[in-house]
């Protein structure tokens, strides 16, 4: 039902696909407030990512893990630019292939590809309980990483199953250049200038504490969650909050962690709140 989001205003910390988040919102009658988190670059030296690949061609993976969509769009396109990309897939085609959650599936069906399995919750447990169920000892097993995440349980589960593990980091964040938007979204949500946080990625968590941190905003920062609805995409951000000592105010419906139910979800809740009345 379009307009359900009329009268409201929602920040939106972008980092990956949040140019869709944003449509959707509008559409529903939302004044999306759009604020720059940080850039994702290519790892500075490529060397280690082409050499996984390389890897991965030569002798493919009896198994492919893949935590984010990112990872493989970012080895795909360094791929075509060292014209390997028709072997990287036809490598990849040949492995068992896993994903945290539908974002890396989506990245898969970009170059054709099918993931066998996708964890029931995008979250690091959530691939450690997957894997555990099955046998790896002796098996080649491609792990996409992601950055800023110490991912040692994951790694170290994975070895204890007796699997061969090789990773690979294809991507970094760049954040310092976004700081002054982060502060500048925690006083619009301090001074009641915003009716809804909406939270799709742990890492957005991360960033507002840490900008809050180095800016001396993290009263701020409390006051404006204080202030303001908050709503998670998913348990890991759900996780990250609660982490923190923050709350979850809207979550989706049924387990459903994508866009859209987290949309449906944070119009009930906002439509149970009077618009406010600050100052725009």
């Amino acid at each position: 039902m379009a307009d359900r989001l009329n009268g409201t205003r929602i920040l939106i910390l972008e980092t990956r696909e949040e140019a869709q988040f944003s449509k959707l919102l509008a559409e529903q009658g939302a004044e999306v407030v759009q604020c720059p988190m940080f850039t994702i670059q290519d790892a500075p030296d490529p060397s280690p990512v082409e050499a996984w690949i390389r890897r991965a061609i030569d002798k493919p993976f009896d198994d492919l893990v893949l935590m984010t969509g990112e990872g493989l769009r970012r080895m795909m396109k360094l791929a075509v630019a060292r014209g390997i990309d028709q072997a990287f897939v036809a490598a990849l085609a040949k492995s068992r292939k896993f994903t945290r959650g539908p974002k890396p599936g989506k990245a898969l069906r970009e170059v054709t590809l099918e993931a066998q399995q996708t964890t029931e919750k995008p979250t690091t447990e959530g691939v450690i309980e997957m894997l555990g169920k099955l046998d790896l000892k002796g098996r080649r097993l491609g792990l996409q990483l992601y950055p800023d995440k110490d991912h040692s349980a994951l790694t170290g589960a994975l070895s204890a199953q007796g699997a061969d593990v090789d990773t690979v980091l294809p991507y970094v964040y760049d954040s310092k250049a976004a700081d002054a938007n982060i502060v500048a979204a925690i006083n619009d949500m301090a001074e009641g200038r915003i009716d809804c946080i909406a939270l799709t990625n742990l890492g957005q968590v991360r960033r507002l504490i840490e900008a809050a941190k180095v800016h001396g905003s993290e009263a701020n920062l409390r006051a404006g969650f204080e202030r303001t609805l908050i709503a998670s995409v998913g348990p890991a951000v759900s996780g990250e909050l609660a982490a923190h000592g923050l709350r979850t105010d809207i979550a989706p419906a049924d387990d459903a962690y994508f866009m859209r139910p987290l949309i449906s979800a944070m119009a009930v809740a906002l439509a149970e709140r009077k618009p406010k009345t600050a100052a725009r």
